[in-house]
């Protein structure tokens, strides 16, 4: 058995690595792998119980409501305004990065057209210095106050927001916003400055022009 096979065997193959897609439809070949074919159904079971809880069920109606009205027609923005009105949403959060002001602006007159009341926290309110927590001198060459997601959250939880949109929020610092943001939270921005917030772009190109991410 050569290298290769054997990281092979060793791996725990999931999702991750499969390259058929047919649990869409259920009605082809799977993986050995296969997480669905291989299921334990009182897991199944326990897992699709969590639909029953709070408004899971009501949000996962809406959204499937908003994919199949707004597939390959409304931008991401729209789907938004779209969930947030179907949801009965009044107040809408943004937690932005200060980089992103300008188009936070855009987005709140977008929304506030929309006749939602709008509440933002940008990254770097309480303008807290980077030393105060630990975070090291090299990394005030970027800026000298920290990004504060948690105050962030806590904003907009004092706020009661009814939903939170994330506008550019670092690696890590989206994290911990989303883990303290006591109203439900979606991405309208991915943070990527060299790919102008596009991330994917570079999974397009990681066998071409970016090969140089499979560089260890």
């Amino acid at each position: 058995m050569n290298t290769n096979e054997k990281q092979t065997q060793d791996k725990k193959l999931s999702c991750a690595y499969c390259a058929v897609t047919n649990c869409n439809a259920m009605d082809k070949t799977y993986p050995s792998f296969c997480l669905t074919t291989n299921m334990d159904e009182s897991f199944k079971e326990e897992t699709m119980k969590t639909y029953d809880e709070g408004d899971n069920l009501k949000v996962m109606q809406t959204a499937a409501q908003v994919e199949h009205e707004g597939y390959m027609k409304w931008c991401r923005v729209q789907e938004i305004i779209e969930f947030a009105k179907r949801m009965g949403y009044k107040k809408l959060g943004i937690a932005t990065c200060v980089g992103l002001i300008r188009e936070t602006r855009i987005l709140t007159d977008i929304l506030t057209s929309h006749g939602f009341e709008v509440y933002g926290a940008a990254c770097k309110v309480g303008a807290v210095p980077k030393a105060e927590v630990g975070i090291g001198e090299e990394c005030c060459d970027v800026g000298v106050n920290m990004c504060n997601p948690v105050m962030q959250a806590k904003i907009l939880n004092k706020e009661k927001t009814d939903m939170n949109i994330i506008m550019g929020l670092c690696v890590g610092h989206d994290s911990l916003f989303y883990k303290y943001s006591e109203a439900l939270v979606t991405t309208l921005v991915a943070k990527d400055r060299v790919m102008g917030h596009n991330p994917v772009a570079a999974l397009y190109t990681s066998e071409s022009y970016y090969g140089k991410l499979k560089e260890s």
